[in-house]
């Protein structure tokens, strides 16, 4: 009896190691359960379904959610396929956040939020990466050249009388007092006399030539 009192006691003394509970593969199927959990955080949907269902008024649930803060450590993170998870955990830890993802218009808030910073990360990573181009230098304004000086004709003067008329533009053509032009009204005028009586005889002729032909003929 002696020897099972002492056996009790040195168990429950505090010097005593206590009993650990170890898991029988090591922790992996603990390992798995958890990295799937914890990467379902990335999905604003799945944050709100468990804000509709209460599970954010539960405090073992929020013990467990600072608990699941160890994956942000190198040696695990190595193994998270969707880094969002790691932001809403962090968000997660605040009552307001919590609260407010129960309503559906901040859930699709959140979701627009990170369909942006997807359609966009790669383009804004690179601004950071890619070294900028230096800035081009200004152009300097084209230099005006002076137009070359020309030296300065005199005025000139044209003297005109007084006393002598303007002339037509018909008195320009044919010189004053010369009798060219009314020669060659007269000229034509004969002209066209002559080839008139020309032209009568012809018809005349051909009409006596047509009439004797008639008479020969009867």
């Amino acid at each position: 009896m002696a020897s099972s009192n002492e056996g009790d006691d040195a168990a429950n003394s505090p010097s005593s190691p206590r009993n650990v509970y170890k898991d029988p593969d090591d922790g992996r199927q603990r390992f798995l359960l958890e990295l799937e959990f914890i990467q379902c955080l990335a999905n604003p949907t799945y944050i709100h379904y468990l804000a509709q269902n209460r599970y954010f008024e539960d405090e073992a649930f929020i013990g467990y959610l600072k608990y699941l803060q160890y994956w942000q450590r190198p040696e695990y993170i190595k193994f998270i396929m969707y880094p969002h998870c790691l932001f809403f955990l962090e968000l997660l830890q605040n009552a307001n956040f919590r609260t407010a993802m129960a309503h559906p218009g901040n859930k699709e808030l959140a979701h627009r939020q990170q369909f942006y910073f997807w359609k966009n990360f790669r383009n804004n990573r690179l601004k950071h990466i890619l070294p900028r181009s230096l800035p081009e230098p200004a152009a300097a304004p084209p230099v005006s050249v002076p137009p070359p000086a020309t030296a300065a004709l005199p005025p000139t003067t044209i003297a005109v009388s007084a006393t002598s008329p303007a002339l037509s533009p018909m008195q320009y053509a044919v010189p004053a007092g010369s009798s060219l032009s009314k020669n060659d009204m007269r000229n034509s005028g004969v002209e066209r006399r002559k080839r008139k009586y020309v032209l009568y005889n012809l018809v005349w002729f051909g009409d006596l030539i047509t009439l004797y032909k008639e008479r020969r003929l009867t």
